[in-house]
């Protein structure tokens, strides 16, 4: 599987998951083989679509590289419903990546609400 996950910084496996899909400068990619729970891969592109016109752009920006899972602190509904419409998995994780990713190779991860603000119309993160 493939895995995005949104970054507050740079620093990828040893950084933290950004709060906001919308507003992160980074996306890390990781390849996780399933069967042995391990990561194969990983590198750190920029997120150029940050929030340039909502959250929904980076939607866009962060399916170019064929993820098939995605981890965020929060996602507005917009973004979320955009990339169930393609297949991707969201999960919603607040912390270290490493430990992240650790989570959803043992299942142990959820989903994500809508951001409240964004349930009142104010767009997507």
């Amino acid at each position: 599987m493939k895995v995005g996950v949104v970054l507050e910084n740079e620093n990828g496996l040893d950084g933290n998951v950004c709060a906001h899909f919308g507003q992160c400068r980074f996306f890390l990619l990781a390849d996780i083989d399933k069967e042995s729970k391990k990561i194969t891969g990983t590198r750190v592109v920029p997120n150029t679509a940050v929030h340039g016109g909502g959250g929904c752009t980076a939607v866009d920006e962060i399916l170019q590289y064929g993820i098939t899972h995605i981890i965020a602190g929060g996602m507005g509904m917009g973004a979320q419903a955009k990339l169930a419409q393609a297949g991707v998995e969201v999960f919603g994780y607040s912390g270290s990546v490493r430990k992240g990713l650790e989570e959803l190779m043992n299942n142990a991860l959820g989903g994500l609400e809508g951001c409240k603000g964004h349930q009142e119309g104010e767009g997507c993160h």
